[in-house]
This record gives structure tokens, C-alpha cells and sequence, in this order.
């Protein structure tokens, strides 16, 4: 297959690339490399992919219309797998524009070059906060998501919606995929993973809100990988027993699906820095702090849905994940 991976210089994106790669796709990656993490990374990550002939790279923001339109044309993709977005829950409160540019424009412009070009199968980035203020556990994609607490989450919900409106109007399959706490090797530096560590090993304080009480559905790497791939395999159908009289916010009448992809095993954030504290072999000085604006107390992923359709569960264990990227930053940043 000839596959556009959007957001390729990204920590899932990057990942991502490397295992359609290896099983032999044609991968174009597209990046805008904005700073909004260390550049430097984002190249590293992309050094991974250029041994392959099958790679080929393009610096593009997805935000032009106009340079995606001929991205598209050019290239008659079979696949798309949309990753390229503004992140952060907490960076949306101070930079709200980022996300409507990005997030909301941006997802339009390959919601049309899938449109036009005959693309088979639209998969996106979707998240886990966008369940927001709902309490009922575990998350399910049948439950009701219109309570998002944050911007970003509220841009992952309307994507959610304009891809259902391209499905409907247009027969293209889209698949949406929420993500819960991915983890492990090239993660992201302003995760919590990436920023306790580096802390940690400088002595220096980690802040940890919610006064530690938060639960999160940590997802290492390699498992999202894996969903994403078999999503990617498999386009979206139609439920044919979908009825609008009872509507399933997860499925519908035309071909669009949205998965969970978590652990199913929400975890206590200090468990979870213990877990680092013993891979690291040092204690963390802990500055307690409420929850955060837009935060959620707790992530926790109903996957009925993806080991039904697909045929898979994430079970990688926490210490083994976090044992991983130990191992990497250390080897990565030169860290004795």
C-alpha cells in the first residue's frame, strides 16, 4: 500500500512509519517541525526512517490548503493515517488558536484530499480526554461524549464529528482512534514520563497534581502501534443494525468506526512514579499540586470494541514500559 503518514516526525507518527516500513508499505511522512518540542528529537526520530527506500519525507503543515490539495493529487494515496496535530491539554488554555488551526483546519484539509483523490481508508488521532467530564467507568465509545473540559478535547470531539459528516456525505471510510497516555521510547518531552525523569535524574522537584490522586490508562507504544496497524488494515463499515431512534455514539449507518486503544488497567500516578523511581534507582522529590484546569481525575479504556472487530488488547506491563524508556533516554541523552 502507498501510505501518508501525517505528523511523521511525531512520537506515534515516527513509530508508526517504521513498522509500515519494515513490512514493506511505501510511507510518505509529513511534518511541519514547529518548535513547539525540541526540533531535535523530531529529526532523530526521522534519521530512523531514512535508511529506507520505501521513505520519503516531506516538511508540510497541514494548515496549507493549497500544498495539501497537490499532496494529495500528486500522490493517490490507498491510506491515510492522520496523526499531525497541536497536543497538550494544558497548552490549549494558553494558545487556543494553535488548536483550532491545526486541529480543526487542518483535519479539514485531509478530510478533503481523501475526498477527492479516493483514498480507501481515513484513520485518525483522536484522544482520550475528549470523555472530559464523564465519570462512568471505563470509557466506552457508546458512551455519550459531548462534556469535553479542555480545547484540545474539544477539537479531538469535532473531528470526530467532521469525519462522521465525510462518511455520510461521502462513503469515506474514517476510523477514529482515542488514544489513552501513550508512553515509552521517543515519547514526547512535555508528557509526564519524558518530565519526571529528566527531574528525577537531575534532582530536581517533579510536580505532581492532583496531589498524586490522578488514575491514567498508561498505553505503552508498541501496543498503539499495533492498533493503529490493524485499524489502518481494516476500513470502517457500516452497522447495519444502527438506529437512529437509539443512537450508538461509537458506530453508525455510514462507514465510521472510533476505537479505544488503552491499557484497560488504569494506574495511580504515584505507583507510577514508583514504578520510575525503582527503574531509575532514585527517589523523586515530589511537589504536590491540585488538578490542573482541563485535567481529568481519571482515564480508564473499555477495549470490548477493539478485541471484538480486530482482535486485540493492549497488555504491555507498566514496569517493562517504563523499564524500556529508561533504557532509551539514557542511551539517547548520554546519561550515566
Amino acid at each position: 500500500m502507498k501510505v501518508l503518514v501525517t505528523g511523521a516526525a511525531g512520537f506515534i507518527g515516527s513509530s508508526l512509519s517504521l513498522r509500515l516500513l519494515e513490512r514493506g508499505e511505501e510511507v510518505v511522512g509529513i511534518d511541519n517541525l514547529n518548535d513547539y518540542y525540541d526540533v531535535n528529537l523530531k529529526l532523530a526520530r526521522l534519521e530512523r526512517l531514512k535508511p529506507y527506500k520505501n521513505f520519503r519525507f516531506i516538511k508540510l503543515d497541514i494548515g496549507d490548503k493549497p500544498q495539501i490539495e497537490g499532496l494529495f493529487s500528486t500522490e493517490k494515496f490507498q491510506r491515510v493515517m492522520h496523526l499531525a496535530a497541536q497536543a497538550g491539554v494544558r497548552y490549549s488554555i494558553t494558545h487556543p488558536h494553535a488548536y483550532i488551526d491545526s486541529n480543526i483546519v487542518g483535519f479539514l484539509n485531509i478530510l478533503e484530499g481523501c475526498r477527492h483523490n479516493d483514498v480507501e481508508h481515513l484513520a485518525y488521532a483522536s484522544s482520550s480526554s475528549i470523555y472530559g467530564a464523564n465519570t462512568n467507568m471505563p470509557f466506552s465509545i457508546h458512551h455519550n461524549v459531548d462534556h469535553p473540559v479542555s480545547l484540545y478535547a474539544a477539537s479531538k470531539k469535532a473531528n470526530e464529528l467532521m469525519a462522521h459528516t465525510y462518511s455520510h456525505l461521502y462513503q469515506l471510510p474514517t476510523t477514529g482512534l482515542r488514544f489513552f497516555t501513550v508512553y515509552g521510547p521517543w515519547g514526547r518531552p512535555d508528557m509526564s514520563l519524558f518530565l519526571f525523569t529528566r527531574s528525577i535524574l537531575e534532582g530536581k522537584p517533579i510536580d505532581v497534581f492532583n496531589f498524586g490522586n490522578h488514575r491514567r490508562d498508561f498505553t505503552y507504544i508498541d501496543d498503539i502501534i499495533e492498533g493503529v496497524v490493524r485499524v489502518i488494515d481494516k476500513p470502517a463499515q457500516p452497522n447495519a443494525d444502527w438506529s437512529g431512534a437509539n443512537p450508538d455514539p461509537g458506530t453508525s449507518l455510514s462507514p465510521y468506526r472510533v476505537y479505544n486503544i488503552g491499557n484497560n488497567n488504569p494506574v495511580h500516578l504515584l505507583t507510577f512514579v514508583e514504578t520510575l523511581e525503582k527503574c531509575l534507582g532514585k527517589t523523586a522529590i515530589k511537589n504536590f499540586l491540585p488538578l490542573q484546569p482541563g485535567d481529568v481525575p481519571d482515564t480508564y479504556a473499555d477495549v470490548s470494541d477493539l478485541v471484538d472487530d480486530l482482535g486485540y488488547k493492549p497488555d504491555t506491563l507498566l514496569e517493562v514500559g517504563i523499564g524500556n524508556f529508561v533504557e532509551w533516554y539514557k542511551n539517547f541523552y548520554r546519561v550515566s
